[in-house]
Parts: structure tokens; sequence; C-alpha cells
């Protein structure tokens, strides 16, 4: 029987670090966490209270709310991977919203949020066999991960991706705004205080600016074969 391992995969927005962690752990046999859809869940509740918008942050408010969120995954046979849910609500679909995109960032700096989402990750994945996607993952969440990726790529090829992702689900959106929005959330993500986006020190970094999905997905599951044969 094969060992279990902690896979971490971090990196900047819109690089695919959701997609080739589901592939990957589909593979594998392993939990999924998308810990990026943890805080658009958050984000999304807030925006709900209208504690957060383009010209409204009310931390004070936020931190009396956090009690009553309640974050899950529930898995859905369909899609092969667990779907994010909201005090009980599936918002697999809210959350990828672009309003939502454009205020997790600033949720995600909040230490409280950081510290509640980081308990139940570190809950999730504490008997291995996991591969977990975010910011923080190998420098936070798990520091002993036993394989660290960094995903990166170009801020214009992500920001396409993000666009025809979006388009390709019928949102109406410009590739402006996108590119916008993905320098933004790169600022924010670098620039916080708590747990700010970098680059774990023994973290592998894969620029996929060039690859495909295939090509990303074979070069990440030989990876991970080669950490769980050691």
């Amino acid at each position: 029987m094969s060992k279990k391992i902690t896979i971490a995969i971090d990196g900047y927005s819109s690089t695919g670090k959701s997609t080739v962690a589901k592939q990957l752990a589909a593979e594998l046999g392993y939990v999924y966490v998308d810990t990026g859809a943890m805080y658009r869940a958050v984000t999304l509740y807030l925006m709900r209270k209208m504690l957060v918008s383009d010209t409204h942050f009310d931390e004070e408010a936020i931190l009396r709310h956090l009690p009553f969120i309640n974050i899950s995954f529930v898995f859905n046979e369909e899609v092969g991977y667990g779907e994010v849910h909201l005090n009980n609500e599936n918002v697999e679909k809210e959350i990828r919203l672009m309003e939502v995109s454009q205020q997790v960032s600033k949720v995600a700096a909040v230490p409280d949020v950081r510290k509640m989402l980081v308990k139940i990750q570190q809950e999730i994945g504490k008997n291995k066999a996991v591969v977990m996607d975010g910011r923080d993952i190998g420098t936070v969440v798990f520091p002993d991960a036993d394989l660290k990726l960094f995903m990166t790529a170009s801020t214009e090829k992500r920001a396409e991706r993000r666009y025809d992702e979006l388009k390709g689900r019928g949102d109406e959106v410009k590739y402006e705004d996108v590119l916008a929005n993905v320098k933004e959330r790169d600022y924010l993500d670098t620039t916080r205080e708590d747990s700010p986006l970098v680059k774990a020190e023994d973290a592998i970094e894969i620029d996929n600016s060039d690859m495909n999905l295939e090509e990303q997905f074979e070069k990440v599951l030989k990876l991970a074969k080669d950490k769980i044969e050691e």
C-alpha cells in the first residue's frame, strides 16, 4: 500500500491551480480542498449582508458575523469533487461571479477570517491524502507538506483564461476589466500583512504560460508519484 502524502498547491489567481488540483486528487483518490472557494464563500456571505462592496468595508461588523458562517464541502458525483456550501447552500456558481472576485482579496486579508479558515483547512488535511490549493497552503496551512507546488503564468495569459472562463459561462465581462482585476488581486495577495502570497522556499515553481492542461497535469502527476514512491 503506497504512502499517503499532503500536496500543497499555491500560486497566483487564474493559474489553473484548482483545475490541476481536482485532476490530481481524482487520479490519486485523494481529498480535494479548494481554499479559494472558502474565502469566496465568506465574501459572498458578507456581500449579501451589505458589509463588503466597492465603497464599503465594515471590518468590525465582519468579525461579529464570522461565528454565523459555516463552510463545508459536499461531494458531487457528477463533477467528481466536493462543492462548497455556505450555511448548507450550494454556492459553487455564485462564488465564481466577477463581483465576488473583485472583493475576495480584501476579505482574505482580514486576519480573523484567515485564522478561522486555516483551522478548518488543517482539520480537513490532518490525515494526509489531501490535495489543497490556495495562496498560503505551503507556507501557513501545511508548512510541512510533502509536496509543494507554486503555480505562475504571465498576467495577460491569466486574464485571458479567466475572461474565456467567464464568457464561456455566459457572464457579460470585458477583457480589460478582467485584466485589471487580476492585477489588483496580485497586488493585494502579495502585499497583505497576514500570510501574503509567497513561494515557499521548498516549493517547485511551475510556469504554465505556455502549457496546455494535459501537459500541466502530466508534469504535476509525475512530481506527485515520484514523491509518493520515495
